[in-house]
Order: structure tokens, then sequence, then C-alpha cells
């Protein structure tokens, strides 16, 4: 049974054109996104643009105070730091638990990141480079650490917009998670999370 297919919504629309300028570096961080202005370079009402807005609110990626315009969520350096210092574990036991495995979730984003056109924005690499991790993640089968790990994907989110800069070429980036990959399900258990760790030191963490 087929079913019917819904038009997105003007909201739905504009979220995710925003999304995707947040995402893809082309608004930096603690850039104020007065409603007025995103009404008329859209052609939307402003509260289509208020309840867009909301949604990436709720997302996290916008921060929004009282009688102030909302922005985009800045990550520090520091606040990097830190989300690898929780990471770090969480991988480590996802490496250990994956080690000799090949997760197919994983090697299909892998595959859909390495089909990207050279000129897609760097919002889908990142969207690619988020469903590769996860898969792994949730391909241990424990709903705790998929959970603890979920809490940390809007900071990974924002703090991958800063890796464009890192990988101009995106083969490289494929190919260090080619390696990755390979290296978990090669195994050992040893080897792998050996594998994982160097990949988390590499840049900020990716």
């Amino acid at each position: 049974m087929t079913l019917p297919l819904h038009p997105v919504s003007a909201v739905g629309a504009l979220a995710d054109a925003l999304r995707r300028r947040v995402l893809s570096g082309e608004i930096a961080a603690g850039t104020p996104l007065p409603e007025q202005e995103l009404s008329a370079r859209y052609g939307v009402a402003r509260p289509t643009v208020r309840e867009a807005l909301a949604v990436l609110v709720h997302e996290g990626l916008l921060k929004r105070e009282r009688h102030r315009s909302a922005q985009v969520v800045e990550v520090t350096v520091t606040d990097l730091d830190d989300l690898m210092f929780v990471r770090r574990p969480l991988e480590d036991l996802m490496a250990g638990a994956l080690a000799g495995r090949r997760v197919a979730e994983a090697d299909a984003a892998l595959t859909r990141m390495a089909a990207l056109p050279g000129d897609a924005p760097w919002s889908d690499v990142v969207a690619e480079h988020m469903a590769l991790h996860q898969a792994l993640i949730v391909a241990v089968g424990s709903p705790r650490l998929e959970r603890l790990y979920g809490m940390l994907a809007v900071e990974t989110r924002l703090g991958l917009v800063r890796l464009r800069e890192v990988y101009t070429d995106r083969n490289v980036l494929v190919a260090e998670h080619r390696e990755l990959l390979d290296a978990i399900g090669r195994g050992p258990a040893p080897a792998a999370r050996q594998a994982v760790a160097a990949h988390l030191e590499h840049g900020w963490g990716e």
C-alpha cells in the first residue's frame, strides 16, 4: 500500500532552508536572525518565520532571549573540548562492542557521503557524517548508550561546521571514515578501540 505524500509546509520548508544554511556555515555562530529580514528574504509572513525559528530553537541550533532576535548557537573551543571528553568513552564502548562487525547502515551513509556532488552544501556532509556515527552507536544495541549519545547530537552537528575549513578536499574525509569502518570491521577489540580513539583525536575530534 502506497501512503499519500503530503506537501511540505511553509514553516517546514523555511526551517529546512535555515537549518541547511546554519550547518553549512553560511550563517555564522552568534548571527542574529531578525524576523522582518527573513520574512522579506523568503517572501513569507512573520508568523511563519516565528514558527520556523521556534523549530530550530527546539532543535538547539538557535537560541532566543526575550525581546531579542534568535541567533545561531555558538560552540566554543572549550565546549568542543568538553564535548570530546564525554564522547570518547561512549565511542570507546561502541568500538569494543562492534569490533569484528560491519554495520550496513554506516557503510551506506559513507557511500552517500562519497556520492555527494562537489558543490553539495556542507550541511549534506554533516548529515551523512552524523548518520554514519549514529548508525554505529545504534548497532551496539544499548538504548542507554544511544540516548546518551543523542544528547550530544546538537553540539556535534554545530561543531562539524568548523570542519569544512579542515576538509576542503571531501575525499580525505571519506577516506578517513572508510579506514575507521574497516578497522572496526576487522577487529579485534583493542585495534578497533585504538582506531576510534585516533579518529576522534584528528582535527577537533572527527
